[in-house]
């Protein structure tokens, strides 16, 4: 998310309510959709724009139609990058959101999960590193990455999740040439299903 490509496809300015409702989980507030009596989640680590994006929204409740319990947690807690704020540019951001920070969090949301007695965590992650992270510490049973962005060969060598990785073939952040190194290292991990797609005539936040 270091690049302006990031910024390019901002969410239309009214949040939505979607489907599901908030509540707090590891600490954050959480927008949360589907039965809370399955026990398989999906956390949606969030790009820039964060959890109350309505295109974001719907999604979560469509993977929740599918008999999922999903969870997107404010891991911004409550700023969310502006694209039109002129005195905070997207480099300036991160520097009050890193990886490290939101890490934490999502290790907090996955404990407070799987304590309440869900039985298996999967994580999807637009744009963000954390979703990598949260696999090399074997936090999550299942990782999806949407337009990756941080991500590098040495990460994907840690991965211990079954992964997806669904990338665009016009980005300046991770280029199809960096997600097939992406696609060789994983060929080699024989202990981790994997599966790589590159989008053709798609941009970097598409």
């Amino acid at each position: 998310m270091s690049g302006s490509q990031c910024c390019s496809n901002p969410p239309t300015t009214n949040p939505s309510s979607g489907a599901g409702h908030l509540q707090q989980l590891g600490g954050l507030n959480s927008y949360v959709t589907g039965s809370p009596d399955s026990k398989l989640t999906v956390i949606f680590i969030t790009d820039v724009y964060g959890s109350e994006a309505p295109l974001l929204r719907k999604l979560a409740d469509k993977v929740a139609a599918a008999g999922f319990f999903v969870v997107a947690s404010d891991f911004f807690k409550g700023d969310s990058y502006v694209p039109d704020d002129a005195n905070r540019p997207i480099r300036v951001w991160l520097q009050d959101h890193g990886p490290d920070k939101s890490f934490d969090d999502g290790k907090a949301v996955v404990e407070a999960l799987k304590s309440s007695g869900i039985s298996a965590v999967g994580a999807a992650g637009f744009c963000w590193v954390v979703v990598v992270e949260l696999s090399k510490a074997d936090l999550i049973q299942a990782a999806v990455l949407l337009h990756p962005s941080l991500v590098t060969v040495d990460d994907i060598k840690g991965v211990k999740a079954p992964i997806s990785i669904l990338g665009a073939e016009i980005d300046q952040i991770s280029p199809p040439e960096l997600l097939k190194q992406f696609e060789v290292v994983l060929s080699t991990k024989r202990e981790v299903d994997w599966f790589v797609k590159i989008f053709p005539k798609v941009s970097h936040g598409q």
